[in-house]
């Protein structure tokens, strides 16, 4: 059989021959180094943290940077029944993180409202088509204020800036994520429909399980290694059904998760680390990098997960 790394090694070859021929300019698939991969863990994990988090009460807990905390916790689905896309996409990521974290929460699917999914769960996960629910995300994020003790502003509304949007919590009763997520309405869909709406999904759920945060990626001609990584785009005036939209968006970074993306599942599910926000989480890449290269590498290879993963940016030191 022959390996994944295998087939991209031929893919970059095939794919330099053309471009020559062509006489394109030649992208840059120089296979990343071990420096790669803890320089991009550096940006995406070791960060500041916002001022609306420093200038929080003194009395609220401290905040801890922790998946495993994420990974273990429950899942409410509420608003518009899953599509077929949703569903897959949700299945596959949920198999994927019990796969690395071990034994995790279960996923329940509510009604149109967060009251509904029946006492507090780490994360709610709100999913429309159409036109973005402003009225009923705000009812959302004021549920969690009450359970969690956010602290949220009691007069001002937030907005929805983007078809696919994560926001995390450190509130007085513990951490909640609540999941913006835009979904098809129908089927059939295109290629490029398919494509976007698994996408957008895929990445606002590694960012809300891995505090990952987004890394600017300005060289076109240089291979992504993460799904965490942004090209940046201005789709700012396009509208969100639109095929420039969803094309934009989709380039603008890999289409699912990388091998480095799966990389860091491992390292944050087996780090003993109170808060990996810190170098001291890098020194632990550092001293256990090839053990998690290994178990990378056979994660990456299991077919449930093959839905969520892009396999081209399956590299790895």
């Amino acid at each position: 059989m022959t390996s994944v790394l295998g087939l991209r090694k031929w893919r970059r070859a095939l794919l330099a021959v053309c471009c020559a021929a062509l006489g394109f300019a030649q992208p840059i698939w120089a296979e990343p180094t071990k420096t790669d991969f803890l320089a991009l863990a550096q940006k995406g994990w070791v960060y500041e943290l916002r001022n609306s988090v420093k200038r929080r009460d003194a009395s609220m807990p401290a905040v801890r940077i922790d998946s495993k905390e994420m990974a273990k916790g429950s899942i409410c689905v509420i608003g518009e029944q899953p599509h077929a896309i949703t569903q897959g996409v949700l299945r596959a990521f949920q198999n994927l993180i019990a796969s690395v974290y071990g034994p995790v929460g279960t996923v329940t699917w509510g009604g149109a409202t967060a009251a509904s999914c029946h006492g507090p769960h780490r994360t709610y996960i709100r999913l429309y088509s159409g036109r973005p629910p402003h009225h009923a995300y705000n009812r959302d994020l004021r549920m969690l204020d009450q359970i969690y003790h956010i602290g949220l502003p009691k007069d001002r509304d937030q907005f929805v800036r983007s078809p696919a949007q994560a926001s995390t919590f450190f509130g007085r009763e513990g951490l909640a994520s609540h999941l913006l997520i835009k979904q098809p309405s129908a089927m059939p869909l295109s290629p490029l429909e398919r494509g976007f709406y698994a996408s957008i999904l895929i990445e606002e759920l590694y960012q809300a399980f891995s505090f990952g945060m987004d890394v600017l990626h300005f060289d076109r001609q240089k291979a992504f290694l993460s799904k965490i990584e942004e090209y940046p785009v201005n789709l700012r005036n396009l509208d969100w059904d639109s095929p420039r939209f969803m094309q934009g968006l989709l380039t603008s970074n890999p289409r699912g998760l990388c091998a480095f993306d799966v990389f860091m599942l491992h390292a944050l599910a087996t780090s003993e680390l109170e808060n990996v926000n810190s170098n001291a989480f890098l020194e632990y890449l550092d001293h256990h990098f090839d053990e998690l290269v290994q178990q990378t590498r056979a994660t990456v290879q299991e077919p449930e997960f093959a839905g969520i993963i892009d396999r081209n940016c399956m590299d790895a030191p």
